[in-house]
């Protein structure tokens, strides 16, 4: 594969996104890669993904309900990037990171020229298809994809780095004040949105776990907090007494609230891919879900699973607390 010399600084690309926010985190270093070679990506997603990706300053656009709203959105993005940059029309000009039929057709029946990958019998509908698979890791067929579309073939990053903007950690700052959360405090995730292979991702300990986590730290200065999505706030308080409720966190909060945490604990669920972007220490508990393609990606995660079996709640206690105790940001006293 030929390496080309960097596009023009700024030329707009339409990017459309993954519907879920896990996906969409897993997204972002090809996002830094397209950026990096001087494309300013305009971004199609959920309503949550303009608060996820604030901290890039990437345009988000959310993307409508129905199919002639998203190719009427789909074409007015076209006519704004063909007046910023009259070539815009002449090479390819939109990536598709979905591998749905329909994410396809959107961008063809706007007139954008767009490169996405092989599957669900669409490559007619692309300017460019590519023969790549989900057989790796979910953020190298992203980046894959990044690259064929430049025509570069450097390697995946080693870490996402997901940027918080300062409005998200101030806010973050301000939620830690108002509720007292001790420095190093542990963030759980028990919530899994969706099912993997038909098979449900949450882990059926988490409430036991949090439990045995509680008498395990009594005397010493942690908080357990969680920040439920809608409609999951009454779960932590029936399931999990003693953990410090946070309600209606943005997801953009959410990040910079994370990368302050001692520890975060999760199933397979978006806020796990959120805390291993930051930075902050993962301890990711996965049941059906392969690791190898969908675990969090970092260099502070951390993964357990044993399937078909869930793991019980003694060995995520032990690895949890041995983390705990040589996290240099805030050492158990």
């Amino acid at each position: 594969m030929r390496t080309a010399s960097p596009a023009p600084v700024n030329r707009p690309l339409i990017v459309r996104l993954r519907n879920w926010i896990g996906d969409a985190v897993l997204g972002i270093p090809a996002l830094q890669l397209l950026e990096a070679h001087g494309y300013a990506p305009q971004l199609i997603g959920k309503g949550w993904a303009a608060s996820l990706f604030a901290g890039h300053g990437w345009p988000v656009h959310a993307r409508p309900g129905s199919l002639r709203q998203r190719v009427a959105q789909l074409r007015q993005l076209r006519r704004n990037a063909e007046a910023q940059d009259p070539r815009f029309n002449r090479a390819d000009n939109a990536l598709v990171l979905p591998t749905s039929f329909s994410s396809a057709l959107e961008m063809r029946l706007a007139g954008l020229k767009a490169v996405g990958y092989a599957q669900e019998a669409r490559g007619w509908l692309l300017s460019r298809h590519e023969p790549i698979t989900y057989g790796g890791h979910a953020l190298v067929s992203y980046w894959e994809l990044a690259c064929r579309f430049l025509h570069v073939q450097p390697p995946p990053p080693a870490a996402i780095n997901l940027n918080s903007s300062p409005e998200h950690e101030a806010r973050a700052q301000a939620l830690i004040q108002q509720h007292r959360l001790t420095p190093g405090f542990i963030v759980i995730c028990p919530f899994a949105g969706g099912t993997f292979e038909k098979l449900d991702k949450t882990w059926p300990h988490f409430p036991a776990f949090t439990a045995a986590l509680h008498r395990a730290l009594q005397g010493q200065p942690r908080d357990i907090v969680a920040c439920p999505g809608p409609g999951e706030d009454s779960i932590i308080h029936a399931h999990y007494p003693g953990v410090k409720v946070l309600n209606q966190v943005d997801l953009g909060t959410y990040a910079a609230l994370l990368r302050q945490a001692g520890l975060v604990v999760s199933n397979d669920t978006g806020p796990g891919h959120m805390a291993a972007a930051v930075g902050a220490p993962l301890l990711s508990v996965l049941g059906p879900t392969k690791p190898e393609q969908w675990a969090p990606w970092g260099p502070t995660v951390d993964v357990m699973r044993q399937w078909p079996d869930w793991l019980s709640p003694e060995p995520v206690l032990t690895r949890a607390m041995a983390l705990l105790a040589r996290n240099s940001r805030a050492p158990l006293v």
